[in-house]
């Protein structure tokens, strides 16, 4: 979820033609195409297991000041607290930002090759282990909290997500588990024009849940197994269906930037930001708001910030601004995280290996797509999908990613292309287990029934 920096106000938004071609500007040359990969992870106590609160002497404040002192990061604060972390200006990076129950997430720089895209995860992963040494805070990349039920989980203090947990529950029953108990990672990706970004959109979509299988990492909760391989999705489903799920319509005909602007026209809004603060719009839509009917704010027209700040608060499996974000993965350990980047830049990158792609679910119905999406995170590669598997489909699909990276001949300083990451995920797909299959094998064996043991063993 984004921070907005106060700086210059943005340019009004007057016609929906002005929210087409704000979208179309994200439009990039293959020379320009880069890699944005985000990273989330949950913070706890080494000695007690406890999840860590904002304040307090070796809290997540704390653990940010850290680093703005060690390594030389800069605050992004609302009001007193400092709720993210930037490099200074002139300098390249990503930025640090807070989830709402803590959760602690990079969120990279646009990066032209995989190889950057490691260095960047190994870089941010040395820092935060270094400081978290010393404030005894550890860091676990899994895709659901394994321990902690919802009331113990601490609420970080940014004003969006209070106008969010009260607004949650009126939409669906697990909205507050995926603020709070969710952590992901995430990779945005380039398109050259609208008729590539459909195609990528559409490729995505179809095989979003064969990456949710592929990196199902969230078989607990409360201390026990959940019956679930991806609990994370699963909470997706039942959190705010209006701005949630499969986006069914970009496979019809049409489908471009003007039809993805009239669903984001209706999806109810959050928030208005202005001035500092965050005016709770909850409810209402961008349309009126486009119109001037904003309640609330009657006669004033939405700003591009505005429009940018609404389009971060719509969550389909693959989200589109002026990039696509693929949205279906749990949160991983260490190499896992470069594998999700490596998974989606083969497929979508080239050329050869994107027409490969929708060969492959060009046919798949609605329904099917449907079914699987509602399938996967119960039954993840063992899903059945007509005469196979999701583990075969997701075979398929990382020959067709290994296939784009060896044509995109990215090498780096050991004379290795990009298809090195994706060893992790050819590992789970070979074997046809999960992550999650992994954690559940050890629950049962040597951790004897005991959840607390992912802390020591799974953790960064």
């Amino acid at each position: 979820m984004s921070t907005r920096e106060q700086g210059a106000a943005s340019a009004t938004i007057e016609t929906r033609d002005d929210l087409v071609r704000w979208i179309a500007a994200g439009e990039k040359p293959k020379a320009d195409w880069r890699i944005g990969t985000e990273h989330e992870k949950f913070v706890f106590r080494t000695v007690t297991l406890d999840p860590v609160p904002y304040g307090g002497t070796d809290g997540i404040r704390a653990l940010m000041e850290e680093l703005i002192r060690r390594y030389g990061w800069v605050a992004i604060k609302e009001g007193d607290n400092v709720i993210a972390l930037k490099r200074p200006d002139g300098q390249k990076g990503g930025t640090i930002s807070l989830e709402p129950g803590g959760q602690f997430e990079l969120s990279g720089a646009p990066l032209e090759t995989l190889h950057e895209t490691a260095a960047e995860t190994d870089e941010h992963l040395r820092e935060v282990i270094d400081v978290g040494e010393d404030l005894a805070i550890g860091f676990l990349g899994v895709g659901f909290s394994p321990k902690w039920r919802l009331d113990q989980i601490p609420h970080m203090p940014k004003k969006r997500y209070q106008v969010m947990t009260r607004y949650m529950p009126t939409v669906g029953s697990r909205g507050l588990d995926m603020m709070y108990r969710t952590a992901t990672i995430q990779v945005n990706l380039d398109f050259s024009s609208e008729a590539d970004m459909v195609k990528k959109l559409r490729v995505s979509l179809a095989l979003q849940p064969i990456a949710t299988a592929l990196f199902a990492s969230s078989p607990f909760a409360e201390d026990r197994p959940n019956g679930f391989q991806s609990m994370r999705s699963e909470v997706w489903l039942d959190t705010d269906k209006r701005r949630t799920g499969m986006l069914p319509f970009a496979f019809e005909d049409g489908m471009g930037y003007e039809r993805y602007v009239d669903y984001a026209l209706d999806v109810p809004m959050y928030f208005v930001y202005r001035d500092g603060n965050y005016i709770d719009v909850a409810g209402s839509s961008f349309r009126d708001f486009l119109a001037g009917r904003l309640p609330g704010l009657k006669g004033e027209l939405p700003t591009a910030d505005d429009w940018s700040d609404h389009l971060t608060t719509l969550f389909p499996e693959v989200r589109l601004k002026r990039f696509l974000e693929m949205r279906g993965a749990d949160a991983g350990r260490w190499g896992t995280i470069t594998a999700l980047s490596a998974f989606w830049t083969g497929i979508l990158y080239d050329e050869a290996a994107l027409d490969q792609a929708w060969t492959l679910v060009r046919d798949w119905t609605t329904e099917e797509r449907e079914n699987l999406r509602a399938a996967v995170p119960k039954t993840a590669l063992a899903t059945p999908f007509r005469t196979t598997t999701v583990a075969s489909i997701a075979r398929q699909a990382l020959r067709i990613s290994r296939h784009g990276l060896k044509n995109r001949a990215r090498i780096n300083t050991k004379n290795q292309d990009e298809t090195v990451f994706l060893a992790p995920l050819e590992k789970i797909a070979g074997n046809g287990q999960t992550v999650a299959d992994e954690l559940l094998r050890r629950y049962s064996g040597e951790w004897e029934g005991n959840v607390d043991r992912i802390f020591e063993e799974f953790a960064f």
